[in-house]
């Protein structure tokens, strides 16, 4: 293998908390490659994923200025299945190619630490195969339902996105690590320094 970083998936569910590791991991020196940014980067003004997206499902899918009316086209597809596999099948190689591209120049810099590949619905799409170990954010039902109320306002949709997703138990067991993030930020931030820890031993023992 050419590359000296590990490559690590990190998803979750939805409202699981899966930012707020991020940031702590980012804080510890990883870097991490945000799907969601990466989504939103195929999807700008020019890029050929958007025309592709507005040939498939109208212009009314744009803002004014020509952007993508994200909550527009969620809304258009989500409550689809077949609708929201050929959105996938738009945007997954583009950001696909962007990330394998972020991934090249790493290894042409010769970065030795670790990389987080941060996507929610990494296992749904069968990325986590390609990663060296998964980590899972987790939080209960309860928790998880309260704060994707909180934040976006809508039950029936955040009952909808997470219906669309594995559930946690099922991700739970391909994981080689779990935080759960059901508590305080104190204790998230604990159990996600254990697993950086974990992880910066799993690279140092795969260099021996």
């Amino acid at each position: 293998m050419s590359r000296r970083f590990l490559l690590v998936g990190l998803t979750g569910g939805i409202a699981t908390g899966k930012s707020t590791v991020s940031d702590i991991l980012q804080s510890l020196g990883a870097i991490v490659l945000d799907a969601d940014v990466l989504a939103r980067e195929v999807v700008e003004p020019g890029q050929p994923a958007l025309a592709t997206i507005v040939r498939e499902f109208g212009r009314e899918v744009l803002e004014a200025d020509g952007r993508l009316d994200r909550k527009r086209l969620a809304a258009v597809v989500f409550a689809h299945p077949e609708r929201r596999r050929r959105l996938e099948a738009i945007t997954h190689p583009a950001i696909r190619e962007r990330f394998q591209a972020r991934l090249a120049g790493l290894e042409a810099e010769g970065y030795e630490g670790l990389v987080f590949w941060d996507a929610p619905v990494m296992i749904e799409a069968g990325g986590h195969r390609a990663m060296d170990r998964l980590v899972v954010v987790v939080a209960d039902e309860t928790t998880q339902r309260a704060r994707a109320i909180s934040r976006d306002g809508d039950a029936a949709d955040v009952e909808r996105r997470i219906a669309n997703q594995l559930p946690l138990a099922e991700k739970v067991k391909l994981a080689d690590y779990v935080i759960d993030n059901s508590g305080d930020r104190a204790a998230t931030e604990a159990r996600t320094r254990e697993v950086h820890a974990a992880l910066l031993r799993d690279l140092a023992a795969r260099r021996a």
